[in-house]
């Protein structure tokens, strides 16, 4: 292989990137191209980059990874997307899968098995660590046993979705207008549709809510 798969690292701790960087370099054939500290510059950097690979967390500020990532793959769906997260519940795994990514690991057993899950999806094949494929399963026979309902979140559009992040990470309507380049009234409806679709009353049942269900941490 002549060519050297390139990657970008989206995390927002610093240290952290720097470490994911120093393991994926120990393979010659793989070079990291990028790196974006939240899910809102992952978006923007995965556009001007067009890196092959994206080791991408779930829990960043502005944009959490999984709706990152949807985004991401709604305009290059060619472009491999991994989630590495210490957040890995089942609701994070199907709505990580639902979003496009191809694979998952989890933080504490990075290392070599983060090497492995980048030729895996680069390769063309989905790569999930043992935890999770064992958390998939189990889970799937739980729901098979009690008929268990679908998730509310799946009610939401991925502009709800951002917009619910944002809310519940304390933005101003205004603030979110600004950065969605829509009209303060408009978020407001938003808002309004989104207590309505949840069943919540205030601000603190969206942030519950957000947090029972991945959307941020």
């Amino acid at each position: 292989m002549s060519e050297k798969i390139k990657v970008m690292i989206a995390d927002d701790h610093a240290m952290f990137r720097e470490g994911i960087r120093y393991i994926l370099e120990s393979d010659p054939q793989i070079q990291v191209v990028g790196e974006s500290s939240n899910g809102r510059q992952a978006v923007k950097e995965a556009e001007r980059i067009k890196p092959q690979v994206i080791i991408m967390d779930i829990a960043m500020p502005e944009l959490n990874g999984i709706e990152a990532a949807r985004q991401i793959l709604q305009k290059n769906p060619s472009i491999k997307v991994i989630i590495l997260t210490m957040h890995y519940t089942t609701e994070h795994i199907y709505q990580a899968l639902q979003a496009g990514a191809k694979g998952f690991v989890i933080k504490e057993a990075a290392g070599k098995e983060l090497i492995r899950s980048v030729w895996s999806v680069y390769t063309g094949h989905r790569y999930l660590c043992k935890q999770v494929d064992e958390m998939i399963i189990n889970d799937y026979l739980f729901q098979r046993q009690n008929n268990a309902p679908r998730s509310p979140l799946e009610s939401l559009s991925p502009r709800e979705r951002e917009i619910l992040q944002m809310v519940v990470e304390g933005k101003t309507s205004a603030a979110i207008a600004e950065m969605l380049f829509l009209s303060a009234k408009t978020i407001e409806t938003y808002r309004s549709r989104l207590m309505t679709k949840l069943g919540v009353k205030d601000r603190a049942g969206l942030i519950k809510f957000a947090l029972e269900h991945g959307i941020t941490a």
